[in-house]
């Protein structure tokens, strides 16, 4: 199927959107399953956004920016893996592994800009050291709208301007080809979890990670969701716990319990 003009820049204006949300974190509607969503309802396939998120973001959420590494931008590898499956008409897991050029495209954009953007220290230190508020916040939106117009460029080059040429690449690949992309596309979700492992398997959290197993495994559910909301008892649970401990410590430590004096 092919994008429309409109349906390029409103794609375009979700990748722009979420590119500002990503320099904050806030809301977090740069993650693959959020852009996918998204970008599902704009090609008015929700279906397809929510398949291609759920395998998108299973393979990104464990590529985490440690130190001076950059991993591949999670916010293009959801956009571009909705507007691949939707143009090309491949499964979402074939569209998932073609999405990673334009994953690693964002990864350096991203890498530039960040770079770039140390020749904006000096002005800010001038701003801040004679309270100039107003110079001081139209630096960091500038820079903000750089961003956010270069994710919304390169979206709309890839998802409308392009869409043609890269119909017609992907369609030309051989069969063995389209099904190793498949292949590779199945296997990222396994390794964007075991990277996720890495870093939250810790003995605290190894009895949780067994309940959800036992809980997938062992019992007749259709789908995932009544294990989330078990997963949100238990981390309720934890979290009242977690609130009585310091309360008890604070009376512990000879605190500020009110006894009436």
């Amino acid at each position: 199927m092919e994008i429309t003009l409109i349906q390029g820049i409103l794609l375009a204006v979700v990748a722009f959107i979420c590119a500002l949300d990503s320099a904050l974190e806030v809301f977090f509607w740069f993650r693959p399953m959020v852009v996918a969503f998204f970008a599902g309802i704009v090609l008015g396939d929700i279906e397809l956004g929510c398949k291609a998120g759920a395998v998108a973001e299973l393979s990104y959420m464990g590529m985490l920016s440690v130190g001076g590494t950059v991993p591949p931008n999670p916010l293009m590898a959801g956009m571009m893996t909705v507007v691949i499956a939707y143009t090309t008409g491949q499964g979402v897991e074939t569209a998932l592994g073609l999405s990673l050029p334009f994953a690693l495209l964002a990864q350096w954009f991203g890498i530039f800009c960040n770079s770039s953007y140390a020749m904006f220290l000096e002005p800010l230190d001038r701003a801040a050291a004679e309270g100039d508020t107003k110079k001081y916040t139209t630096i960091i939106l500038i820079s903000w709208m750089i961003t956010g117009s270069g994710y919304a460029l390169m979206t709309f080059l890839s998802a409308y301007a392009l869409q043609a040429p890269i119909q017609t690449f992907v369609n030309n690949f051989p069969a063995w080809l389209v099904h190793g992309f498949e292949v590779a596309g199945g296997l990222l979700p396994a390794v964007g979890l075991t990277l996720l492992m890495v870093v939250m398997l810790k003995k605290e959290n190894a009895a949780y990670l067994f309940l959800g197993f036992l809980m997938t495994t062992f019992t007749n559910v259709g789908n995932i969701l009544p294990v989330a909301v078990a997963g949100v008892a238990v981390a309720f649970l934890g979290y009242l716990r977690d609130e009585q401990m310091k309360k008890v410590t604070v009376v512990a430590d000879g605190g500020a319990e009110d006894d009436g004096i």
